[in-house]
């Protein structure tokens, strides 16, 4: 018998496999939008097998957030996750964070007599750990180093000192205080970090290394330092962490718990390990527009505006691929809807042939077992 194609079976088919085709592409095109932003990525590296989540907390300058802060949403999270039995082996740390603030412009001078300015930022903790800088010289400071000396000079500001980029271990200066150049990185590379860094040369410093710079702080109640001490800046408009979650947002939700209620305009929490998970996007394509706007009390650092500019531009993406889901998804229900009326229709069919069938077999295992006998 000679099997005939229907043109209307040959339009569906062709129909599903175009919608197959292009949810795929637009499914590979969204991963590598999202995987070029790969600072929401760091949980990746302190944990491959993918049981730990990565959080940013946001503040507003006037948010009364501080160095010593930090110390208090340590011991929060350090608490929560000892009341689900986790608890850090010997030598090791369960989660490992970081907290920073931009600090405005400054003038930089190299130890020759060229100079520029350059947008610093004050770093604390695991700060480079969560970034994505790739080194061109040198290395990053830690915590961890005994002299808080060192920065992290961006390409742009290294050939404004030096005319070169490796230029490891050289001095610079900045408001008569010396430093040396730990390390030199390479400025951004995707189009959406490239318009939101800007073209404003950087350099990175730790908090220890920034006092008595005199940088304008915000914490207005913070104590004057004693006399003949050096005036210390402690404020922080971000605090990202990367902690075990072992219970889905458990770790998103202990810190929403730990800050309370906090102003929307002085507070923004952001699960940097699920911002760019499809069905997320695709919810908020009709209103991602209102995600997009974020109010001027809150300075978001560059990378988080990238991050947030790839959000924007997913959410059509993922949206669309859910629509080209919708015709195979009505023709698997279809098929099935047929296999249910054909199986229906032939009920009395199958059950005398499974009789039969039935039938059959018992009736040759009786006839060999006669014939043993028999033999």
């Amino acid at each position: 018998m000679k099997f005939k194609i229907r043109k209307r079976h040959a339009v569906i088919a062709g129909i599903n496999a175009l919608c197959i085709a292009g949810a795929l592409a637009l499914t590979a095109a969204g991963d590598h939008a999202a995987r070029a932003q790969l600072y929401n990525y760091s949980a990746d590296k302190w944990d491959s097998s993918g049981g730990s989540t990565q959080i940013s907390c946001f503040f507003s300058e006037d948010s009364g957030q501080s160095v010593q802060s930090v110390a208090a949403i340590r011991s929060a999270l350090t608490k929560a996750l000892s009341d689900v039995n986790l608890i850090a082996e010997d030598g090791k740390s369960l989660f490992t964070d970081a907290y920073s603030t931009p600090a405005g412009t400054v003038q930089v001078q190299s130890d020759g007599y060229s100079h520029s300015e350059a947008e610093l930022t004050v770093v604390g903790g695991d700060f480079f750990y969560f970034r994505d800088f790739r080194l061109l010289s040198g290395a990053f400071f830690s915590e961890g180093d005994f002299m808080q000396d060192g920065a992290v000079i961006d390409r742009s500001l290294a050939w404004n000192l030096y005319g070169s980029d490796n230029v490891a271990g050289m001095k610079l200066t900045i408001q008569s205080k010396d430093y040396f150049i730990s390390g030199v990185i390479d400025t951004p590379k995707n189009k959406e970090e490239k318009y939101c860094a800007g073209d404003a040369p950087r350099i990175y410093i730790s908090y220890e290394g920034a006092a008595g710079l005199g940088l304008a702080s915000a914490l207005s109640e913070a104590p004057p330092p004693e006399e003949g001490m050096t005036p210390e800046f402690s404020d922080i408009t971000l605090y990202e962490v990367i902690s075990p979650d072992s219970v889905e947002n458990y770790s998103l939700n202990t810190l929403k718990k730990y800050f309370g209620d906090g102003d929307p305009e002085r507070l923004l929490i952001v699960d940097n390990t699920h911002r760019f998970a499809p069905s997320r996007l695709a919810g908020m394509f009709r209103k991602r527009w209102k995600n997009s706007v974020i109010n001027s009390k809150l300075s978001l650092p560059w990378w988080e505006n990238a991050s947030r500019i790839a959000e924007y531009k997913l959410a059509p993406v993922y949206f669309f691929r859910r629509l080209l889901f919708i015709p195979p998804v009505l023709t698997v229900l279809w098929l099935l809807y047929l296999a249910w009326l054909f199986v229906s229709r032939n009920k009395g069919r199958f059950i005398s042939a499974v009789i039969d069938k039935i039938y059959q077999i018992n009736y040759k295992r009786h006839m060999k077992k006669k014939q043993k006998e028999v033999e």
